[in-house]
């Protein structure tokens, strides 16, 4: 098959590029020109430019060595054979089948590329649809399409890549290091090693499990990482995406067993930034409800590494609301608290209408149940437990204050689950059929 277009990206910084033609395709010509830094000069009797709030000018203006604020050079008449000198690139979009000919044909005996604007076979170079992705490392992805002179199915397909740019389902990891690990030797200077450039860290809220539910920058740092430290509580799927050369670090807890310590955590987000590299903390919920990732941050910062958090949708509230459970309702609930089933249950004030979200509190779920009954929380209050929320194995078990132990001891309740307890549990769907 013969390809009659080579593909081609084009610095124009600092050259001068002609756009010919007053309308509005010309005008958005002239604004991508200028904020890719080009001199433009524009050939138009009248423009919509005008308007546009553009810096122009009808005198030449001085020519720039790179982009910056430089002025618009208009020349206020019809195009004449001559107006292309010093151009390095055409663009016209006239109107005028007859003009944008001799525009094309002058550009061609210049030497000079044009793009036509009304009829592409015409001109000799064709400006793409284009989709940008500025990365965190402040690298830009470009991706630039074609379709046969077909500009609205290249739109259709670049706007379907720049989704899946911006979702992370692409891979962006970069593949170069940041900076060379060796300065270039002179005459008079011996080559010295230069300190790897670090990397950096972002704590990642991987939401309660789905990997439909972890955010877009979270997809999208994640596609860009070369490590990742996940919990077990993550959403662990999507690290199948990720490139083989992708480091894997699993740092999992369970109930009465955390085979990594906080501290040694820190440490590997620390030692894996300082060689230079990309660190996702991949965690479960929102790094900061329960999570420990303000400690992270702090150890981090102490140590010169850029930090980034990523919030994630919480377990304390997508998973009641997977059980058909709302932590506030008009009329039920005006507010709720989240708090460590390990400790303190007993001193949270509020009665029935103040919802309570308990994670990590299976293992003590009797003992907290108990101590949360008070005069303005009695017995009866209602309480559920929600299993896997939003995983293959959810389940959800409801009872009261007094029964809810026994009851998820009947049913062989484990972790990870979520206990809530108020007056909304009435609104689960479980609640009709299982309470007692």
């Amino acid at each position: 098959m013969s390809h009659d277009v080579y593909p081609l990206g084009l610095k124009v910084a600092g050259r001068l590029v002609v756009v010919v033609g007053g309308g509005p395709v010309a005008a958005r010509r002239v604004r991508s020109l200028v904020e890719a830094g080009a001199r433009v000069r524009l050939v138009a009797p009248h423009s919509v430019l005008a308007e546009s709030g553009l810096p122009v000018a009808s005198e030449t203006p001085e020519p720039t060595d790179g982009p910056g604020p430089a002025e618009i050079e208009w020349v206020h008449r019809d195009y004449r054979t001559g107006d292309l000198d010093g151009a390095w690139l055409v663009h016209t979009a006239t109107g005028s089948a007859v003009v944008d000919r001799q525009v094309s044909d002058d550009a061609e005996h210049a030497r000079v590329f044009c793009v036509t604007a009304g009829d592409a076979s015409v001109g000799s170079a064709w400006v793409p649809a284009v989709a940008r992705t500025t990365l965190t490392d402040d690298a830009e992805v470009t991706v630039s399409v074609t379709a046969g002179r077909d500009p609205r199915r290249a739109q259709a397909i670049r706007d379907a890549v720049a989704a899946q740019l911006q979702s992370g389902r692409l891979p962006l990891r970069r593949h170069r290091p940041k900076l060379p690990t060796q300065v270039e030797p002179t005459p008079l200077v011996e080559p010295v090693e230069t300190p790897v450039a670090l990397g950096r860290v972002w704590l990642v809220g991987g939401g309660p499990g789905d990997t439909g539910l972890i955010t877009a920058r979270g997809r999208s740092v994640l596609a860009q990482a070369d490590v990742v430290i996940v919990d077990r509580l993550g959403p662990r799927a999507l690290l199948d995406e990720l490139s083989p050369d992708v480091e894997i670090v699993d740092v999992g807890k369970t109930s009465g067993n955390h085979p990594v310590p906080q501290h040694e955590i820190n440490a590997l987000l620390i030692q894996h930034a300082q060689a230079g590299s990309d660190v996702v903390r991949l965690k479960g919920g929102d790094p900061y409800v329960l999570g420990r990732g303000g400690e992270e941050l702090s150890a981090c910062r102490a140590a010169g590494i850029e930090v980034e958090v990523v919030p994630g949708v919480t377990s304390a509230v997508s998973v009641p609301a997977a059980a058909g459970i709302p932590v506030t309702h008009r009329g039920v609930a005006r507010g709720f608290s989240v708090l460590t089933g390990h400790d303190g249950a007993a001193e949270v004030p509020g009665g029935a209408d103040h919802t309570l979200v308990l994670l990590m509190g299976v293992t003590r779920l009797a003992d907290t149940a108990e101590a949360l009954v008070t005069a303005d929380r009695p017995a009866d209050t209602p309480a559920a437990v929600i299993e896997d929320g939003y995983g293959p194995g959810q389940r959800v078990t409801v009872g009261t204050l007094a029964t809810i132990a026994d009851r998820a001891a009947e049913v062989g309740v484990k972790p990870p689950a979520v206990i809530v307890v108020g007056a909304v549990v009435r609104l689960s769907p479980a609640w009709p059929h299982q309470a007692r």
